[in-house]
């Protein structure tokens, strides 16, 4: 669809990610005219780089390991092969047929108008796509972010994979080096490992996953060593010449050189200048509460912001900088139940306030019926508990953990106790009464101090003369 010049949009998103998509819905559904402006592919990272990709890869490499490991349950396979470029074909097939849901026409269907081009303000309330002006009375930048390549010595020379590159993969690299290892860097050195890649994963902190609870960390670091990853920690990048990583403690050698230490924004050659729109040191966009940029009726969402870097974050921030936009400031983003998920097996999944120095309640998974029965009893569940047993945050490792922490980011978000959640009765046996169980543990443990124990011993006093006169 062509946009009129003349046309003044009520809202113009610029970004076709998760964020931008949201946003676009969110407004064409309250009867906004819309037009989201793509340099791309409507998608996003999470499409096409992220989310989808990862999961289909770590999916076949789970298969792998499940396999090799089905002995325990007294199943013998026999020899296992790996078909890499069918493993590739299984992962752009579940982007493709994920594609449609997010493309430019479910778009035009719900009624926003989508331009192809980059955008660039020119001033207040005016900006152009590929020449053609545009005007708008709100506008949203949603442009996201992409990975950012350290500046190290030669890295630049030997063409280092990205989460943008390494999904055109066609061979199995016999030897890979993961610099970085948060979430994607242990997931994908996992996935590589269990394919049948030599995996070693540099970490310049001093262990995986460093913004995890230390427990959570020491689960993944053995469990990633189980499965043949070299795990070097606390290694400063100190060079790269072709096949070799120097870093503080020796040398790697590689064949490929995956590079997943994080992430920027996208914000050059936007002209956010030209509106007033400030951003920080690093080039993330500064918003309120609200969403709001220093500029009047220009909004932005999702990781251009600098917000946690999640698909649901950005998903919810688009929702949100939509209606404000359109409505007036109504909604403010919160921060307190933002979970996330490293999808590694075992899955770590967090939400709330760090559990790693809060008072805690746990329950382990050699201790939880589910686990025994299937074998997997690495992990924990662990509740931070506040005042009066409120949950204010949570850890849980294990298999599906990434679904059990949807039920945690409710009891805190909505201020819930563990006698609130101990009171809900769950299915058995699932994973998830790992945390049901850390609930019911610290529940027991409050009617059981002074205070409680006489109110409720005075409660069965009087319940027995009550009895006794009937």
């Amino acid at each position: 669809m062509v946009a009129s010049a003349d046309r003044i949009w009520d809202l113009a998103v610029i970004g076709g990610g998760t964020a931008g998509l949201l946003a676009a819905k969110t407004a064409a559904g309250l009867g906004a005219r819309v037009v989201l402006i793509e340099s791309a592919r409507t998608g996003g990272d999470c499409l096409w780089t992220g989310c989808v990709p990862s999961k289909a890869l770590q999916s076949a490499a789970a298969s792998v390991a499940e396999a090799r490991a089905a002995v325990r349950f007294g199943v013998d396979v026999g020899s296992i092969r790996v078909d890499f470029p069918r493993v590739m074909a299984h992962v752009r097939s579940a982007i493709e047929t994920i594609a449609p849901d997010d493309s430019a026409e479910a778009l035009e269907a719900v009624g926003v108008t989508v331009l192809p081009g980059r955008a660039r303000f020119t001033g207040p309330g005016r900006l152009t796509v590929g020449g053609a002006g545009v005007r708008f009375r709100q506008a949203l930048v949603a442009t996201g972010s992409e990975p950012a390549v350290p500046a190290v010595p030669g890295l630049a020379e030997v063409s280092p994979l990205t989460t943008d590159t390494v999904w055109d993969l066609e061979e199995l690299p016999e030897r890979l080096v993961v610099i970085g290892a948060g979430s994607s860097g242990c997931e994908l050195g996992q996935a590589f490992a269990r394919l049948g890649s030599r995996v070693t994963l540099l970490e310049t902190a001093d262990r995986v996953l460093p913004a995890e609870d230390p427990d959570a960390s020491a689960v993944i670091r053995d469990v990633l060593r189980a499965d043949g990853v070299q795990v070097i920690t606390s290694a400063r990048i100190e060079r790269v010449r072709p096949g070799v990583v120097a870093h503080t403690g020796g040398g790697v050698e590689f064949d490929r050189l995956l590079v997943l230490a994080g992430r920027r924004p996208r914000t050059v050659g936007l002209g956010l200048e030209a509106i007033g729109v400030e951003v920080d040191g690093a080039g993330w966009i500064r918003v309120d509460g609200h969403l709001r940029t220093t500029a009047p009726r220009v909004w932005a969402a999702g990781d251009v912001t600098g917000t946690p870097l999640f698909t649901h974050t950005a998903g919810v921030h688009g929702t949100i900088a939509a209606v404000n936009a359109l409505l007036g400031p109504l909604r403010s983003v919160r921060t307190d139940g933002e979970p996330r998920v490293t999808f590694t097996r075992p899955e770590v999944a967090a939400v709330g306030v760090p559990t790693a120095g809060a008072s805690t309640v746990q329950v382990r998974h050699d201790e939880l019926d589910r686990a025994v029965a299937e074998a997997e009893v690495i992990g924990f569940s662990r509740l931070a508990i506040g005042r009066r047993g409120r949950i204010i945050g949570a850890t849980v490792v294990g298999p599906r953990a990434g679904e059990t922490i949807g039920e945690l980011a409710v009891a805190v978000s909505q201020r819930l106790t563990t006698g609130d959640l101990a009171g809900v009765t769950h299915p058995y046996p699932t994973f998830s009464d790992g945390a049901w169980n850390a609930a019911v543990a610290d529940y027991r443990s409050r009617l059981g101090v002074p205070p409680a124990r006489r109110l409720t011993g005075l409660l069965l006093r009087l319940r027995r003369r009550w009895v006794s006169r009937q």
